[in-house]
């Protein structure tokens, strides 16, 4: 979800700095609702289970692609299927471009020996690169971001009245999609304490399966300001409210990228990953970010996604405390 979500601020500012553009997204149709209200931009959604399986059914999708008119390709993605589908296209005779994801400077950044410890390019960079290799410059120091959803009447009643006046409303996504970059859950509900004590902010929670889910429902039962979404909202339900918080508490996942192109205020928590790979949030300041000791832990970063890690290096988190994370929240909320 998080490349999905990155791609976002690369397109809004590329069609408002070409506006006569006409972009069709591709991706998966879980994903249109990111995509809605971005004007030029329309969506296209693959049903890679069904008619779309397979080399076939790529074939099938590209004969579909081409009735649109295209004139050219970005492959933002650059994976398995994609490439199948840059080759139909190429062969159709279409100008095609796909990103450079930048490997060997990852290898080199997350390797044991010889680590090079070095801010690599961004992934927002290397989508806007693309676009520039088809003619099409972005100067990504103008950023757009996406406009603020409306809260439905069954998003407020889900709330509750009293949870909407006069306070500040904070999101928390506590998990990620792997250990090496997830905070403890015993520190995140210490965090989740400190912050419903006070008596003064509506926690958000979010996540995902059907575990996720009941460990926030157990949050959820313990604390009188928390509110557990996770399983009761469609995705552009979760939107709406992500586009209205005040500030989102994320890891280094999805949702603080969603956050992020709504230009809520971000506060991410890295555990064996490194906002130097590239997948920092956009717009967000540098400051927002909570890193593990990387003295205690000098080879952080690890690995590029969180799934891999050497021994001793599980518990790289815990050396960043409830009470850093607290004031960081309330750090200008």
């Amino acid at each position: 979800m998080g490349d999905v979500a990155m791609t976002v601020p690369v397109l809004q500012t590329l069609v408002k700095q070409h506006p006569y553009l006409r972009i069709t997204v591709l991706s998966r149709a879980f994903f249109r609702p990111v995509f809605d209200g971005i004007p030029g931009v329309s969506f296209y959604g693959a049903d890679i289970r069904g008619k779309h399986k397979g080399i076939p059914g790529l074939y099938r999708l590209y004969r579909e692609l081409k009735g649109l008119g295209i004139d050219a390709v970005a492959d933002l993605h650059n994976v398995l299927r994609s490439k199948i589908l840059r080759l139909f296209f190429l062969a159709g005779g279409f100008r095609v471009v796909q990103i450079d994801k930048g490997r060997g400077e990852k290898k080199a950044l997350t390797r044991e020996r010889n680590k090079v410890f070095v801010p690599l390019k961004t992934t927002h960079r290397r989508y806007a690169d693309v676009f520039e290799k088809l003619g099409y410059g972005i100067d990504m120091s103008r950023p757009v971001f996406s406009e603020k959803r409306e809260l439905t009447g069954e998003l407020r009643q889900l709330l509750g009245a009293e949870e909407l006046t006069g306070r500040k409303t904070i999101g928390i996504a506590p998990f990620a999609a792997f250990r090496g970059k997830m905070y403890p859950p015993d520190l995140m509900e210490e965090v989740i304490r400190k912050l419903d004590e006070k008596g003064k902010y509506t926690l958000l929670l979010f996540g995902g399966g059907k575990e996720e889910k009941k460990a926030l429902d157990a949050l959820q039962s313990r604390y009188a300001h928390v509110v557990n979404v996770a399983g009761k909202l469609s995705f552009e339900q979760e939107l709406a409210l992500i586009s209205n918080l005040d500030v989102m508490v994320a890891m280094d996942s999805g949702n603080a990228h969603l956050a992020a192109i709504y230009g809520v205020r971000t506060i991410t928590l890295w555990g064996v990953t490194h906002p130097y790979a590239g997948f920092y949030p956009f717009g967000q300041d540098m400051d927002d970010a909570l890193l593990p000791d990387r003295e205690k832990y000098p080879l952080i970063p690890t690995s590029v996604y969180g799934n891999k890690f050497p021994g001793g290096y599980e518990d790289v988190m815990r050396t960043i405390s409830p009470d850093e994370v607290v004031e960081k929240i309330l750090k200008g909320i």
